[in-house]
């Protein structure tokens, strides 16, 4: 839960409540009627294959052996197909030519909704400052692991045989 104490709407007090089974932050002046909802945020994740490799990065924040899927935040207004593409193109310099929605999934850990894509990409790998080694992995040697992106991993790769 957010640690706010203020409304950011009018500068009230925040008061902790029960609402829909979940504890939210409400304003306390009843005229102003703001709720900290504590959505998840959206976020999509890149399951990419490239010159007939599968793609994982490892950001600069991550340990050595740690590698996993490009993902970001969609920004206002950007369908999450568009998204994808983008971050992708950022990340990795990459142009995207094909698309396929893999699946929804909750990642509460770090409240996030995660939109899984397998995309077919096309270029020459250049990494960006947010990004600190590319790993390229044959298909049939691409091993999901068990949170987060891993579990969108595990289902196309179960797919593929479906």
């Amino acid at each position: 839960m957010q640690t706010w104490k203020f409304c950011p709407r009018c500068g009230g007090g925040l008061n902790k409540v029960e609402i829909d089974g979940a504890q939210r932050l409400r304003c306390a002046d009843g005229d102003c009627g703001f709720v900290y909802w504590n959505n998840p945020l959206p976020v999509v994740a890149a399951i990419i294959e490239h010159e007939g490799m599968m793609l994982l990065v490892r950001n600069v924040g991550w340990p050595e052996k740690l590698f996993g899927l490009v993902t970001g935040f969609l920004e206002q207004g950007e369908a999450p197909r568009d998204g994808v593409a983008r971050e992708v193109k950022e990340e990795l310099g990459l142009d995207t030519s094909h698309v396929d929605l893999v699946g929804l999934y909750p990642f509460e850990r770090q409240n996030q909704l995660i939109i899984a894509f397998y995309l077919r990409c096309e270029g020459r790998v250049v990494l960006n400052d947010e990004l600190a080694e590319v790993k390229r992995v044959p298909r049939e040697r691409l091993r999901p692991w068990p949170f987060g992106t891993g579990l969108a991993v595990a289902d196309w790769i179960a797919s593929l045989s479906g």
